[in-house]
């Protein structure tokens, strides 16, 4: 870089720009700036204030308490359970606690040489370190598994296995790990994988035939391996379920409930939830089902998953009473894929022990809907802060408008040249370089209008 290069890049370091307004009249750039001016104050006014409500501060950190009960009466008349009567205690499966497990699996009789699983007396579920050898299994322990209120599982179809007694017995013929060909197949101690037993060490061989399977000691006889033809509980799809549901948004103190507050004890007896009753939150069974895109029957038969979305969207620069439960009904469970592990099910067992005090169980394999309540939502109310910051946005959208029609009209245009030249302008201090100053032509002002034009 030479002398002259260093000096000129000095000397502009005390150079000052200040604006210079040039009116062009060119009547398509001008249309152009209105409309982006108009575009932005749209913008501005509809998307941001009124519809996204920008003026407001906005609490999505919602609190919120779902209580749910299931009510119903089914009859049954199958052979492995005969003629039986199903209510609320039979087919929901709620929360269940560990005190419950000592109500599952009873005590013995006091005057029976045999001892206890759990100490029933200390009031808990501890288990006896002297307790005899038992074998056991998810079934065991089962009830120890507690869900939430927002959760609940309604049985619609059983496979039931009546009188399983520890004992041995032949493994399933369904499970790869329990066939065998001979003895040394079996090791003895080895807990068959996805089986229902511990190996013995003996492979019990099909008549006429050199395959077998395993015998294991287990809850037998085993859990037959066949699949429901047709739902037992076809009369659950009258059920009804409530669905109550407490909120609160912290951040503006504001609380409230999806039922109507009226002191009417039986408006909830006869009321059932519509599209214009969205404070009568009971529900019937196949209603859901069918809101949510499936038929009852097929979804009872190996059961599924649908989810109930409560959503609360509270608009508090109106009244309380403006803000309204909007309810969602989705089958969260793949219903188009009819692979093995399709549907929804899982075990437990009823234990009874006979006149000998031998402790023998019923094991069932429940098929059912469960439901899973999800509550959201957002709170909104007028505030200064973010009302200022959306007008600052669009303020600055202004400026953006103008700088693109600059562009246009110093870059894109085809008399680009000329209003460049225009706008911007070297102003020299003349009084420096001891020269006069030029007197500005008299008829400058008329001959730019000319050429603007």
């Amino acid at each position: 870089m030479g002398q002259a290069g260093c000096k000129g890049l000095c000397l502009s370091l005390f150079d000052y720009k200040t604006e210079k307004y040039v009116i062009a009249k060119n009547k398509k750039v001008g249309l152009l700036y209105r409309l982006l001016q108009a575009s932005i104050l749209a913008y501005l006014v509809v998307w941001v204030f009124l519809v996204k409500k920008g003026y407001q501060d906005i609490d999505t950190s919602l609190q919120s308490a779902v209580i749910t009960k299931v009510k119903g009466v089914a009859f049954t008349n199958t052979s492995d359970l005969g003629e039986r009567i199903w209510d609320v205690a039979d087919y929901v499966i709620p929360a269940q606690t560990a005190a419950g497990a000592c109500r599952e699996r009873p005590c013995p009789d006091p005057t029976s040489q045999a001892k206890p699983l759990f100490d029933c007396a200390a009031g808990d579920c501890s288990i006896l370190s002297e307790s005899v050898e038992n074998k056991w299994d998810p079934e065991n322990f089962q009830v120890l598994v507690s869900q939430g209120e927002n959760v609940f599982f309604v049985v619609t179809n059983l496979i039931v296995t009546s009188n399983q007694r520890q004992n041995v017995c032949a493994e399933n013929e369904g499970i790869p790990d329990g066939a065998c060909s001979k003895d040394s197949d079996c090791h003895p101690g080895e807990a068959v994988t996805a089986g229902n037993g511990v190996k013995t060490g003996r492979c019990l061989l099909k008549e006429n035939s050199a395959r077998g399977t395993c015998e294991i000691f287990a809850w037998c006889p085993v859990e037959t391996s066949s699949r429901p033809v047709e739902p037992v509980l076809k009369e659950a799809e009258d059920f009804t379920i409530f669905i109550k549901n407490h909120i609160r948004f912290p951040k503006f103190d504001f609380s409230k409930s999806n039922v109507m507050d009226v002191k009417d004890r039986s408006f909830l007896k006869s009321c059932h939830f519509g599209p214009k009753n969205h404070y009568c939150p009971i529900f019937r069974l196949g209603s859901v089902v069918r809101w949510a895109g499936s038929d009852f029957q097929d979804i009872a038969l190996e059961g599924g998953v649908i989810g109930i979305n409560i959503e609360w969207n509270c608009d508090l620069d109106k009244t309380a009473s403006e803000c309204h439960p909007h309810y969602s009904f989705s089958r969260l469970d793949n219903k188009l894929s009819k692979s093995a592990s399709s549907g929804y099910n899982f075990r437990f067992a009823r234990y009874y022990r006979d006149a000998a005090g031998v402790e023998f169980r019923t094991l069932m394999k429940a098929y059912g809907i469960r439901f899973d309540v999800m509550v959201n939502g957002k709170a909104g109310k007028f505030s200064i802060i973010p009302t200022i910051i959306n007008v600052g946005s669009g303020v600055a959208l202004m400026g953006a408008g103008a700088f693109f029609c600059d562009l246009v009209l110093i870059y894109l245009i085809k008399k680009r040249e000329f209003y460049r030249d225009r706008k911007y302008e070297e102003v020299r201090d003349w009084s420096l370089l001891e020269m006069p100053v030029p007197a500005p032509h008299p008829n400058r002002n008329l001959r730019f209008n000319k050429i603007a034009r």
